[in-house]
């Protein structure tokens, strides 16, 4: 057997496992394609919360891309958690000096509880520096209302917030709508021109730790193998669905999801 494709993450460590680095990485061997990482921040973590995080040098993360790049390459790159201004910073360069152009950004900026993740100076270096450089950006609601300077309350809410975040440069938006109320979880996806509205029964479950990781890798591994940008996102929402119902129930918190489920090919 064989890798389909090769993809990178740039993305913080959960030591629980669930989210960030190890998720993305357990993600992308789920859909056969093999995962490279630059890790950017090391963070003490369980399902409960978060005890304690130490940032990467900047120049070991940029050194870490580099690395990758010059011998193994990639065909997909994602980011996640990347932490303070100086790393945004490289990261950018790095993107762009590679000219990794089938990006994901999975804006991490705001945590479960509300509380802000990025300073001022962090979130206005994601938004000028990393932000255009994105073929897909993939805010969820608290971090979409962020971006546009709205407040997300529909799904009408959501449409409008999709056409403003795109103006600051990213090629595609996905607007998450896990957070919202109501039967289905609603995702927006728009492109500049059109819009998609993308829905899925919503479960009733705690074991959610690290889905917006999840999603985004399964993305990228699926933009890494070729399909089309609609396809991506189509297989990375029933892959998540899937992977919530089948959580194994790991920890006292919010638990991780099952990275193991069966990717399944949607034809759009």
């Amino acid at each position: 057997m064989k890798y389909e494709a090769l993809a990178m993450t740039i993305a913080g460590s959960d030591s629980g496992g669930g989210a960030g680095l190890q998720a993305d990485l357990k993600t992308f061997q789920t859909f056969n394609v093999y995962g490279t990482s630059a890790l950017t921040s090391v963070t003490a973590q369980n399902t409960t919360g978060v005890r304690s995080v130490e940032n990467i040098k900047p120049e070991v993360v940029g050194d870490q891309i580099d690395m990758i790049m010059e011998d193994m390459g990639c065909d997909a790159a994602k980011t996640g958690m990347v932490s303070n201004k100086d790393i945004i910073e490289v990261i950018s360069n790095k993107i762009q000096k590679h000219a990794l152009n089938k990006l994901v950004v999975d804006p991490v900026m705001v945590a479960k509880s509300g509380a802000r993740l990025l300073n001022q100076k962090a979130e206005n270096t994601l938004i000028e520096k990393l932000v255009p450089l994105a073929y897909l950006l993939t805010p969820n609601i608290p971090e979409a209302e962020l971006l546009s300077g709205l407040s997300i309350g529909n799904k009408s809410d959501m449409k409008v917030a999709a056409k403003k975040i795109h103006d600051l440069g990213p090629s595609n938006i996905l607007v998450k709508g896990g957070r919202l109320e109501g039967e289905e979880a609603l995702d927006i996806f728009y492109n500049g021109r059109d819009s998609l509205s993308l829905s899925a029964k919503r479960i009733d479950s705690k074991n959610t730790h690290g889905t917006g990781c999840t999603s985004s890798a399964a993305i990228t591994a699926c933009l890494a193998k070729g399909y089309s940008i609609v396809n991506s996102i189509k297989i990375a929402k029933e892959f998540i669905s899937r992977s919530i119902e089948n959580a194994p129930k790991i920890g006292q918190g919010y638990g991780p999801l099952y990275h193991k489920t069966e990717p399944k090919n949607i034809e759009i």
